[in-house]
């Protein structure tokens, strides 16, 4: 399904209806969201699922998200344009290629710990529409620059293929004091999504940039304490009685 709403916002795009296309995007990350975490409570994952699931990520939030932003604004600087539309969409893949070869590593720092290795494809391709979503509240025609669009669209692909540690939901784990606090957030995050949804995902999209200092930093406490190397071992020697791997982000 994932798939499917990726792919449905190309064709928005093509017929020039932003807003649409871009909720097509934010559509696929929340069922690719949901489709992950379905797969755990019932313990349905599958190899054959993760490489699915790869792929469909790498079309709609790597291919999708280009052609989005280059349809919209980098088509006017065609040959840089197009330039920085590949490298998001294959830095996306490369991404997505380098998590599913890591499926069988024993040896992650950065998961062991808790956190992801960089963005994660899904927040990628959300932080390169940021200036789709800021032109939606505030048409400045500097926004739709390209000149400024495609360093941010680079920055966002090297970001999403970095060593930078970042949080991962997954690992995320509420006290049974602060549950109900944490519901109450999502509601009135869902409630300002359908109130004013381009203000809600500026927003969202600079607080989870703010909150990549605090993830390097929490990461280097984590792995003082534990004594943890900063990188992968070249010859990893796996305990016996090491617990099992933690889903990670792609």
């Amino acid at each position: 399904m994932a798939l499917c709403f990726g792919l449905t916002g190309i064709r928005f795009a093509i017929s020039a209806q932003w807003e649409m296309a871009v909720t097509m995007i934010m559509i696929a990350g929340v069922l690719d969201g949901l489709d992950g975490s379905v797969a755990r409570l019932v313990r349905g994952e599958s190899r054959f699922g993760a490489e699915l699931d790869s792929l469909s990520d790498a079309i709609s939030f790597g291919v999708s998200p280009a052609l989005i932003v280059y349809l919209w604004s980098l088509k006017d600087i065609p040959r840089l344009g197009w330039l920085v539309a590949l490298v998001f969409a294959v830095f996306c893949a490369l991404r997505l290629a380098r998590f599913n070869a890591n499926i069988d590593v024993t040896e992650q720092p950065h998961k062991s710990a808790g956190f992801l290795t960089g963005i994660p494809a899904p927040a990628g391709a959300g932080l390169a529409m940021l200036p789709l979503y800021l032109s939606f509240w505030n048409d400045q025609p500097l926004l739709r620059s390209p000149w400024l669009v495609a360093p941010w669209v680079a920055i966002i692909a090297m970001l999403m293929v970095s060593s930078i540690a970042t949080y991962s939901w997954s690992s995320l784990r509420l006290r049974n004091n602060i549950r109900f606090e944490a519901i109450a957030i999502v509601v009135l995050l869902g409630a300002a999504l359908i109130s004013a949804p381009w203000h809600t995902l500026t927003a969202v999209c600079i607080a989870y940039l703010a909150s990549m200092p605090f993830s390097v930093s929490a990461y280097r406490r984590v792995r003082r304490l534990r004594g943890t190397p900063a990188t992968e071992p070249q010859l990893p020697l796996p305990a016996p009685d090491e617990p099992g791997r933690e889903a990670g982000g792609r």
